[in-house]
């Protein structure tokens, strides 16, 4: 005897309708990714949505913070870090799927003021941070778990300045937070990524850290244990792509 005939119609109908939405979910693909990609994947989100007919649902926030809600369940298809080892703190817990990891992009490290700010400082040896700073404060991911703020405080320890700027640190819990801070002329400097100080007019560049300073500033993607679904794979396959490529080298992260 058919299904339709076993069920009352109201059952049936709340049945297609449920069969429908597992439909649409498994096409849709829920990206997790540092907040210093907001902007870039967005673009290119929209661009893969166009091309692929599957949807992105994209959450931002600071690699650990993702890596913590995979960790506890979260049902992300994909992750993209900021640094090496949230990414590896999932693979310890085999939380990603085999063979998808890859080191997708890389960055660097700039000191940023508000945009009104003359101020101006050569990164080295012994600079002045106490002078930058005055009675105010220096902006930065939060170190102890944070990406930008541990490859921040790598930098400072290699000139010396870990001393001055570690009693004034305001610890943000993303580097888009810390980008905020400066923006609002809250604290007369910061310390995020050369994509976060060029997306935003309301600061400007005071200083570049040197490569040599920190850690390499690395960007790991993969696909979450579980979920390696073939729009995970498409849209891995679309961050390697030229069209991506070019989104990224526009927004001056560079790639691996």
């Amino acid at each position: 005897m058919k299904l339709a005939r076993l069920l009352p119609t109201r059952l049936l109908s709340a049945l297609a309708l449920s069969l429908i939405a597992g439909a649409a979910h498994a096409d849709t693909l829920v990206v997790f990714a540092a907040a210093s990609l907001t902007n870039a994947l967005q673009d290119i989100g929209k661009a893969f949505e166009t091309r692929s007919g599957h949807t992105v649902k994209f959450s931002f926030a600071a690699s650990s913070a993702l890596a913590r809600q995979i960790e506890a369940g979260a049902q992300a298809q994909v992750f993209l870090s900021a640094d090496e080892q949230w990414m590896d703190y999932l693979a310890e817990r085999k939380l990603l799927a085999a063979g998808t990891r890859t080191d997708l992009l890389g960055n660097s490290l700039v000191l940023v003021t508000p945009a009104d700010s003359k101020a101006s400082v050569t990164l080295k040896p012994g600079f002045d941070l106490a002078a930058l700073l005055g009675d105010g404060r220096l902006a930065t991911g939060d170190p102890a778990h944070v990406p930008v703020g541990k490859y921040a405080k790598d930098a400072l320890t290699r000139l010396g300045a870990w001393p001055v700027a570690e009693p004034k640190l305001v610890r943000a819990d993303s580097v888009r937070a810390a980008l905020v801070l400066v923006e609002r002329g809250e604290v007369p400097a910061g310390i995020v990524y050369a994509t976060d100080a060029a997306v935003s007019p309301k600061v400007r560049v005071a200083g570049v850290f040197p490569a040599d300073t920190h850690a390499p500033i690395t960007y790991p993607a993969a696909i979450v244990a579980g979920q390696d679904t073939p729009p995970a794979r498409a849209f891995m396959q679309w961050l390697r792509g030229t069209e991506s490529a070019a989104v990224f080298t526009r927004y001056g992260f560079s790639l691996k």
